[in-house]
């Protein structure tokens, strides 16, 4: 499942980032966003996730969030 069908308010796992650009790789993995770390859908608003991962909440798009496996 991905973080588009993830229910709001509860914690998961990320277990994988599907995706082949690098330079969404290395955004995300600076956000803290990478394999075996917590992740919270906060809420949704006009297709996009607020997410909190570690301690920052952070507003991502439909395609990261679509990458991001868990």
């Amino acid at each position: 499942m991905t973080l588009l069908t993830a229910l709001e308010g509860k914690e998961y796992i990320i277990k994988d980032i599907d995706t082949d650009d690098e330079e969404l790789n290395a955004f995300l993995f600076s956000l803290g966003c990478y394999s075996g770390e917590p992740i919270t859908v906060v809420s949704r608003r006009r297709g996009s996730c607020v997410v909190s991962i570690k301690d920052g909440r952070y507003n991502i798009d439909r395609q990261l969030a679509d990458a991001i496996v868990v």
